[in-house]
Protein backbone atom coordinates (compact mmCIF):
# COMPACT_ATOMS: atom_id res chain seq x y z
CA UNK A 1 0.00 0.00 0.00
CA UNK A 2 1.56 3.37 -0.74
CA UNK A 3 0.31 6.37 0.93
CA UNK A 4 -0.13 9.72 -1.05
CA UNK A 5 0.36 12.98 -0.10
CA UNK A 6 -1.75 14.28 -2.79
CA UNK A 7 -2.97 18.44 -3.43
CA UNK A 8 -5.58 17.70 -6.26
CA UNK A 9 -5.16 20.82 -7.52
CA UNK A 10 -1.36 20.20 -8.59
CA UNK A 11 -0.63 18.81 -12.18
CA UNK A 12 2.18 17.04 -10.68
CA UNK A 13 0.27 15.31 -8.26
CA UNK A 14 -2.30 14.07 -10.11
CA UNK A 15 0.26 12.84 -12.53
CA UNK A 16 2.05 10.87 -9.94
CA UNK A 17 -1.26 9.64 -8.77
CA UNK A 18 -2.23 8.41 -12.62
CA UNK A 19 1.12 6.43 -12.53
CA UNK A 20 0.06 5.18 -9.32
CA UNK A 21 -2.87 3.50 -10.33
CA UNK A 22 -1.70 3.14 -13.66
CA UNK A 23 0.67 0.74 -12.58
CA UNK A 24 -2.33 -1.22 -10.62
CA UNK A 25 -0.95 -0.05 -7.29
CA UNK A 26 -2.77 -0.08 -4.18
CA UNK A 27 -3.12 3.46 -2.66
CA UNK A 28 -4.16 5.57 -0.02
CA UNK A 29 -4.62 9.31 -0.57
CA UNK A 30 -4.49 11.91 2.04
CA UNK A 31 -5.37 15.74 1.20
CA UNK A 32 -2.36 16.49 3.36
CA UNK A 33 -3.87 20.38 3.14
CA UNK A 34 -7.10 19.34 4.81
CA UNK A 35 -5.50 17.12 7.13
CA UNK A 36 -1.93 17.90 8.08
CA UNK A 37 0.73 15.80 9.22
CA UNK A 38 2.18 16.18 12.56
CA UNK A 39 6.00 16.85 13.24
CA UNK A 40 5.94 13.69 14.67
CA UNK A 41 4.67 12.42 10.53
CA UNK A 42 6.95 14.74 9.04
CA UNK A 43 9.79 14.09 10.94
CA UNK A 44 9.12 9.87 9.63
CA UNK A 45 8.63 11.14 6.21
CA UNK A 46 11.25 13.04 6.39
CA UNK A 47 13.79 10.50 7.41
CA UNK A 48 12.59 7.79 5.06
CA UNK A 49 12.99 10.76 2.43
CA UNK A 50 16.69 11.18 3.68
CA UNK A 51 16.26 14.51 3.57
CA UNK A 52 16.92 18.05 5.23
CA UNK A 53 13.61 19.38 6.12
CA UNK A 54 13.88 22.31 4.12
CA UNK A 55 14.71 19.93 1.03
CA UNK A 56 11.27 18.33 1.30
CA UNK A 57 9.66 22.22 1.34
CA UNK A 58 8.06 24.49 -0.91
CA UNK A 59 10.48 27.42 -0.39
CA UNK A 60 8.93 29.48 -3.15
CA UNK A 61 5.56 30.12 -0.86
CA UNK A 62 4.68 33.71 0.38
CA UNK A 63 4.58 32.13 3.58
CA UNK A 64 8.10 30.72 3.74
CA UNK A 65 9.43 33.75 3.77
CA UNK A 66 6.53 35.52 6.05
CA UNK A 67 8.02 33.10 8.83
CA UNK A 68 10.90 34.76 8.44
CA UNK A 69 11.92 31.09 7.50
CA UNK A 70 15.56 30.41 5.59
CA UNK A 71 17.57 27.42 4.20
CA UNK A 72 19.69 27.64 7.37
CA UNK A 73 16.65 27.52 10.09
CA UNK A 74 16.77 24.89 12.43
CA UNK A 75 15.39 21.63 11.43
CA UNK A 76 12.60 21.57 14.20
CA UNK A 77 11.67 25.26 12.81
CA UNK A 78 10.93 23.99 9.50
CA UNK A 79 9.11 20.99 10.57
CA UNK A 80 7.17 22.89 13.05
CA UNK A 81 6.28 25.52 10.10
CA UNK A 82 5.54 22.53 7.68
CA UNK A 83 2.71 20.97 10.24
CA UNK A 84 1.35 24.80 10.86
CA UNK A 85 1.54 25.25 7.11
CA UNK A 86 1.29 21.90 5.08
CA UNK A 87 1.23 24.64 1.93
CA UNK A 88 4.70 24.42 2.76
CA UNK A 89 5.63 20.41 2.05
CA UNK A 90 6.64 19.96 -1.05
CA UNK A 91 4.34 17.95 -2.97
CA UNK A 92 3.57 15.08 -3.89
CA UNK A 93 5.04 12.78 -1.28
CA UNK A 94 4.18 8.66 -2.05
CA UNK A 95 5.32 6.77 1.38
CA UNK A 96 5.68 2.93 1.23
CA UNK A 97 7.38 0.01 3.79
CA UNK A 98 9.19 2.84 5.35
CA UNK A 99 10.61 4.51 2.27
CA UNK A 100 9.31 7.74 0.18
CA UNK A 101 10.23 10.08 -2.45
CA UNK A 102 8.99 13.51 -3.69
CA UNK A 103 7.00 12.96 -7.04
CA UNK A 104 9.21 15.49 -8.81
CA UNK A 105 10.05 14.42 -11.37
CA UNK A 106 6.80 12.26 -11.24
CA UNK A 107 8.92 9.17 -12.39
CA UNK A 108 10.63 9.22 -9.07
CA UNK A 109 7.60 7.44 -7.60
CA UNK A 110 8.20 4.81 -10.30
CA UNK A 111 10.97 3.59 -7.39
CA UNK A 112 8.28 2.64 -4.97
CA UNK A 113 6.42 0.32 -7.19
Amino acid sequence: MITYWHYPKCSKSRAGLALIEARGAEVQTRAYLEDAPSVEELSAVQAALGVSAVEMMRTGEKVFKELGLSKDSAEADLLAAMAAHPILIERPIAIRDGKAVIGRPTEAIEALL
